[in-house]
């Protein structure tokens, strides 16, 4: 067996770092996809049992995996190419993926919270700094954000025929918070933050329905990020139940999921027509999301009949990232992936 000359291995290393320039934010997606399986399978714990409970731990531990090695990546891109990361930032639909670092942050902590909360005083306190650093930069980035709407176009202000589901992002992030962060103790804040979510979801829904009037439908390579409309009602339906709201709220939520995550199917043949690519990976946090609330619901009063399609659910889902996953990694193998938007 030959050893690699150091030459070679120089050579591949400094490939792998200029392709780091297409390194978009859009890439936490994965993080967030399997943060939302893990949540899913947690929550089937307590039908499913231990093996349930393993499958959720792995599919936590493979997402901060890969959390921690993104974040590498992207410190090296930014001190190697940062005009890419600035130009990500004033991209007309990039610069909100922007939000998906905060949001995998405020996931990964919340996993953490779900498993280990009050195991040690060191590692609560540990959780509670990340979920209050997440939600802090979560908010940052629903300012900025929608600040930049405020422009004109010229300047980067907002223009329909960019508006896409992925501006829900940062929307998402902050009607996640009271799902960690009435166990870490600061209730009134994540509900304070569930609030400003909930303000801007039904308003952005809403330019969604005049943007498809005004610009029509949605890029063809664009269509699966659709199914982000599926996770605010989903997140909402869930955190309603961890602030103990009437359950038919919960049941509202969930009717609004099941009818967004049903428009979204209408666009499964156009989905499935496009190359691989990321915006794929906008299809898997919204299967999570709305799994575990429909596992949530089928133990509520009046839900049992809930249990066989949220099995389901959850099967679908799971192998539905596992192939976003494989989908990925042979991208990467075949240099698909990383390369100059067309």
């Amino acid at each position: 067996m030959t050893t690699p000359s150091p030459t070679r291995s120089n050579h591949r290393l400094t490939r792998a770092i200029a392709h780091l320039e297409h390194l978009a934010p859009a890439w936490f997606a994965l993080v967030m996809g399997w943060c939302g399986l893990s949540l899913a399978w947690l929550r089937a714990a307590d039908v499913l049992g231990e093996t349930a409970l393993g499958l959720g731990l792995v599919a936590a531990l493979f997402a901060l995996f890969v959390f921690v090695l993104l974040c590498i990546c992207c410190v090296v891109r930014l001190m190697v190419h940062p005009d890419a990361v600035a130009a990500d930032m004033r991209h007309p639909v990039r610069h909100a993926f922007m939000a998906t670092l905060p949001l995998s942050i405020m996931l990964l902590a919340g996993i953490g919270v779900s498993l280990f909360w009050n195991t040690s005083r060191t590692l609560d306190t540990l959780l509670t700094f990340a979920w209050v650093l997440g939600s802090v930069l979560e908010i940052a980035a629903t300012v900025w954000v929608l600040a930049r709407w405020l422009n004109t176009a010229d300047a980067g202000g907002l223009q329909w025929a960019t508006f896409t589901p992925v501006f829900f992002i940062p929307v998402i992030g902050n009607v996640l918070a009271p799902m960690a962060g009435v166990t870490v103790g600061l209730e009134a804040w994540a509900t304070a933050q569930f609030g400003v979510g909930l303000l801007l979801w039904p308003v952005l829904q809403t330019m969604l329905l005049v943007r498809m009037v005004q610009a029509g439908p949605l890029p063809a390579r664009m269509s699966p990020t659709i199914f982000i409309t599926v996770v605010a009602p989903s997140i909402v339906g869930l955190c309603f139940l961890q602030l103990d709201a009437p359950l038919s709220l919960a049941w509202g939520s969930w009717g609004i999921g099941l009818f967004c995550l049903a428009l979204s199917l209408t666009q499964i043949h156009t989905i499935f027509e496009q190359a691989f690519g990321l915006p794929h990976w906008g299809m898997s946090f919204p299967m999570a999301a709305f799994t575990t609330l429909t596992l949530r619901m089928s133990q509520a009063h009046g839900g049992a009949w809930l249990q066989l399609p949220a099995t389901l659910l959850l099967a679908v889902t799971s192998l539905l990232i596992l192939g976003l996953t494989l989908g990925t990694w042979r991208g990467l193998r075949h240099g698909q992936l990383l390369v100059p938007e067309k």
